[in-house]
């Protein structure tokens, strides 16, 4: 099983978390899978993070666009799965309309999997730009009612910043004492918002804080994925061809209007 992992920051920039991502999906697939981590495109930011960048909607259109043409590209390279790995899910929507093999977001799968559960969720996030967007995305899957809150950590990005150097105090004790002031407020689990943070606290084997699971979106959406393709492969459950949202032209039309609109096909 092939499944393609697409996340925004680009590779050889911050060699540390290059090597968490890898060592964190090793660990998790089944025997036979592979996951291939995919990026932004190189040229899309000089910096070391696209943290400048994904916090204005105007640059987050242009790359959901690019994600979800992605999730084309890995259907018709074979892949088994896509998925795209940041907690607003950029592209999912469009992905899931766009290709047809499985197609999976790292906040969304979190959130039905623990509304699926009964567990009441926090997500405790670094970026407050992007407190909006997971917002809305959560009242649009019919979840608020399991949300108890969602707090933008203090320290910001400073301690993120020092833990991608080794430093990971300020963060532990940062996010610990907000994971308690969930605990406080009814919280059942705790979800990371954000990428970045989430392979910090893989990385630290922090899986539980204050009493509360601390769930692993990316290593869950990797899982549900693998699932999704077996249940597909048993005959059990797999996509719809059928209404509006499902159905796609045939081939060559679709490759006449990619032709037309992106200058040539996937």
């Amino acid at each position: 099983m092939k499944i393609w992992f697409h996340k925004h920051t680009v590779e050889g920039r911050l060699p540390l978390l290059d090597q968490w991502y890898r060592e964190h999906l090793d660990a998790i697939v089944a025997p036979g899978t592979t996951v291939d981590i995919k990026t932004l495109p190189a040229e899309t930011y000089p910096d070391r993070t696209p943290f400048g960048l994904v916090g204005h909607h105007s640059a987050q259109v242009l790359f959901s666009q690019h994600f979800a043409q992605s999730a084309v590209t890995a259907e018709r390279e074979g892949y088994d799965a896509w998925l795209i790995a940041a907690g607003q899910d950029p592209g999912l929507r469009d992905a899931r309309h766009l290709a047809a093999i499985p197609t999976l977001g790292y906040g969304e799968s979190t959130f039905f999997l623990s509304a699926m559960t009964g567990q009441r969720f926090a997500v405790l996030g670094f970026m407050p730009p992007l407190e909006e967007p997971i917002r809305a995305n959560i009242q649009r899957y019919g979840l608020t009612s399991w949300l108890t809150g969602y707090e933008v950590v203090p320290g910001g990005w400073d301690s993120v910043h020092r833990s991608l150097e080794g430093d990971f105090d300020q963060f532990v004790e940062v996010y610990s004492a907000a994971a308690e002031r969930a605990a406080e407020a009814g919280a059942e689990v705790i979800i990371p918002a954000e990428g970045i943070p989430n392979e910090i606290l893989w990385h630290l084997g922090i899986h539980e804080l204050h009493g509360l699971p601390v769930i692993d979106p990316a290593g869950v959406a990797v899982k549900l994925a693998e699932t999704l393709v077996n249940l597909g492969e048993l005959g059990l459950f797999s996509r719809s061809n059928h209404g509006y949202w499902f159905s796609r032209p045939d081939q060559d039309i679709t490759t006449h209007l990619e032709k037309v609109f992106l200058g040539t096909a996937l």
